[in-house]
């Protein structure tokens, strides 16, 4: 499923979250930012299953920092979904991504990346935009 920009959305399948990076912030330097790109394949977050047999949606907007080398090595809520459960299933999944590394005049740097976790009970469109 393609993402405007050329980002990719993670597929999500059975009771997961889907996932979208938006932003990415360069530690230091200057020099134009390659952003990283997550891997392709199922995204690691589990649909809390209270909050989906009560048919509850939400999101919750993660910083993910992102290593020289495509792991997560640290996230922080940015924006709480207003569930305890989904921002805490988030932040587990997200710790389990994978990304292209982003880049810096070709050598590969740690960033901090925006990446929204949707929780939704209803199949998401193939193009989702980035804000």
């Amino acid at each position: 499923m393609t993402v405007n920009r050329g980002w990719r959305r993670l597929r999500a399948t059975g009771l997961h979250g889907v996932v979208v990076p938006l932003i990415a912030f360069g530690c230091g330097g200057d020099g134009v930012i390659e952003q990283p790109t997550p891997m392709f394949g199922e995204a690691p977050v589990a649909y809390p299953l209270e909050l989906w047999d009560r048919n509850v949606e939400g999101e919750t907007l993660l910083r993910v920092r992102v290593t020289n080398v495509g792991e997560v090595d640290s996230v922080e809520v940015a924006e709480s979904s207003g569930h305890p459960a989904f921002d805490s299933a988030a932040v587990a999944g997200a710790r389990e991504l994978k990304f292209r590394p982003a880049r810096r005049d070709g050598k590969r740097i740690r960033v901090w990346a925006e990446v929204p976790i949707r929780f939704s009970r209803r199949p998401q469109a193939d193009t989702v935009g980035i804000r």
